[in-house]
C-alpha cells in the first residue's frame, strides 16, 4: 500500500472538487485529489454556466482558458409554446462581462482546472482511484483509503472534502443520511444531435405537441435536448420500443424531427436522469466536510448544478484555510460553511421548484394561466429581481483572492 500526506484530501474531481483544489493550492495548501474516473472523456449532462459561476471561475483565472477550448454563449432564456415566445429572459440586461448563459462542455472546464492544479507542486492527483474507507483517529476523519490502478492508496490529511456527487461514497462511508425529496414531477431524458446550421442564441424550454423539451446549442455543432417525462414514466414508454420513443420526441420538437428519426436508432442513444432534490442531514463532521451534489442535490431546471458547485468551493475555501491555521478541523469549526451556505441552497431549491411548476406543468389551468403570467412578470420590477436571483443566487459569491500566495 502506498501512503501519502496532504493538508486536504478532496474526493471527487468534478467542478466542485477541482475548483476547491485550485483555490487551496493557490493559497499554499497541499491537496490530494482522488477521482474514480481515469479521465474526463465521458458523458456529462449539465454544461450551462450561470453568471455567478462564471464570475467565480474568472476570479480564479480559468474562465478564459476554458472558453478558448470551445463554448457557446446564449444571450437569453426563452419559454416557447407552439412557436410563440411566452417568456424572453434577456441576460444582456445584466452587467458585463457576465451577461449571458454559457454552454461550456464539462471536459473543457475540468481539463482547464486540472491543468491549473497540476502546475502546483503541492498537488497529488490520483485518477482512477475509488475511495473505499475513511481513516479516523480519535473519532475524527484523518484521511482516505482508496483503490486505484497502482493498487491500494492511503492519503492522510487534516481534513477530507467529499465532492463526489449526488450518490456520494464519502457521505455513505461517514454514515451521513441524505433526504431524497421528490420536489419535481418530471424525469429528464438527455441526448445530443449534430446540427448543420446555427441555432438561436437562447436556452429554450419548448412546449409543442408533446412533453416539454429543453433545447440549446452546444459546442461544437450540436443541440442538447432534455425531454421531460412524468416521474417514473420512461419504463412504460421504452417498453414500446425505440420507434415509439422517437416518434414522441419528434412530436415534442417537430423542427428537429428529421434529425431525431435519423440519429436516434437505439434506446442507448438516450440517457435518463432521475430528477430529485435533497440535502445531507449535516455537511460537516470532525475532519470531514461535504460540498456540491454530495451535500445538496438539484434538478436541471434553472441550470444551477455547476453554478452552485463552484460557488460552494469559493465559500468553503476561507473556512478551510482558517481551520488549518487554527489546527482545528472539528465539526464545530467546519460547520461555519454549512451555516453560511445552507440558506442559499434552500432558496435555490425553492426557486427551482417554482420554475418547474411554471414552465413544465401540463393541465388546462396552467396552460391558460401561463401566457398571462409570463407577460405580466416580464413587465414588472420582479422580472429583473428574478433574473439576478437565478443568475447569482441570493447574493453574489466572491473568491478570496487576498488569501492567495501564488498566481
Amino acid at each position: 500500500m502506498h501512503t501519502s500526506t496532504a493538508d486536504i484530501c478532496v474526493v471527487g474531481g468534478g467542478p466542485a472538487g477541482l475548483t476547491l483544489a485550485l483555490l487551496l493550492l493557490k493559497s499554499g495548501v497541499s491537496v490530494a485529489l482522488l477521482e474514480k474516473s481515469r479521465s474526463t472523456d465521458r458523458s456529462y449532462r449539465g454544461e450551462i454556466l450561470q453568471p455567478g459561476g462564471m464570475a467565480v471561475l474568472d476570479e480564479l483565472g480559468v474562465l478564459d482558458a476554458a472558453r478558448k477550448r470551445g463554448c457557446h454563449p446564449h444571450e437569453r432564456f426563452q419559454l416557447v409554446s407552439r412557436n410563440r415566445v411566452l417568456l424572453d429572459v434577456d441576460y444582456r440586461r445584466l452587467p458585463d462581462p457576465y451577461n449571458c448563459l454559457l454552454s461550456l462542455p464539462q471536459p473543457h472546464l475540468l481539463d482547464t482546472l486540472l491543468d491549473a492544479c497540476l502546475a502546483h507542486e503541492g498537488f497529488h492527483h490520483l485518477p482512477g482511484t475509488r475511495a473505499t474507507e475513511l481513516l479516523t483517529r480519535d473519532g475524527a476523519v484523518r484521511g482516505v483509503r482508496g483503490s486505484g490502478p497502482d493498487g491500494e492508496q492511503e492519503v492522510r490529511a487534516h481534513c477530507v472534502v467529499g465532492a463526489d456527487g449526488r450518490y456520494s461514497k464519502v457521505r455513505r462511508l461517514a454514515g451521513i443520511d441524505a433526504a431524497r425529496v421528490e420536489s419535481f414531477t418530471q424525469d429528464v431524458l438527455w441526448f445530443k444531435l449534430p446540427v448543420a446550421e446555427a441555432q438561436p442564441d437562447a436556452v429554450q424550454v419548448y412546449r409543442s405537441g408533446g412533453n416539454p423539451m429543453l433545447v440549446y446549442h452546444s459546442h461544437p455543432n450540436q443541440v442538447q435536448f432534455g425531454w421531460t417525462l412524468p416521474h417514473g414514466g420512461y419504463r412504460a414508454l421504452a417498453e414500446r420500443g425505440v420507434e415509439h420513443v422517437r416518434d414522441q420526441i419528434a412530436l415534442a420538437v417537430p423542427q428537429y424531427a428529421d434529425a431525431v428519426r435519423e440519429r436516434i436508432t437505439r434506446l442507448s442513444d438516450l440517457s435518463l436522469l432521475d430528477v430529485f432534490s435533497g440535502q445531507a442531514e449535516t455537511w460537516a463532521t470532525d475532519g470531514l466536510v461535504l460540498i456540491g451534489d454530495s451535500a445538496h442535490t438539484h434538478g436541471p431546471i434553472g441550470a444551477q448544478g455547476i453554478n452552485l458547485a463552484v460557488q460552494d468551493a469559493a465559500l468553503l475555501h476561507p473556512v478551510l484555510l482558517d481551520a488549518l491555521h487554527a489546527r482545528d478541523t472539528s465539526a464545530a469549526r467546519l460547520a461555519r460553511f454549512e451555516r453560511e451556505r445552507r440558506p442559499d441552497i434552500v432558496a435555490a431549491l425553492k426557486l427551482q421548484a417554482l420554475q418547474g411548476r411554471a414552465m413544465l406543468s401540463s393541465n388546462p389551468v396552467a396552460d391558460t394561466v401561463r401566457p398571462v403570467l409570463a407577460r405580466a412578470v416580464s413587465r414588472t420590477p420582479l422580472y429583473h429581481a428574478l433574473l439576478r436571483r437565478i443568475a447569482y443566487g441570493r447574493q453574489p459569491v466572491r473568491v478570496h483572492t487576498d488569501r492567495f500566495t501564488t498566481t
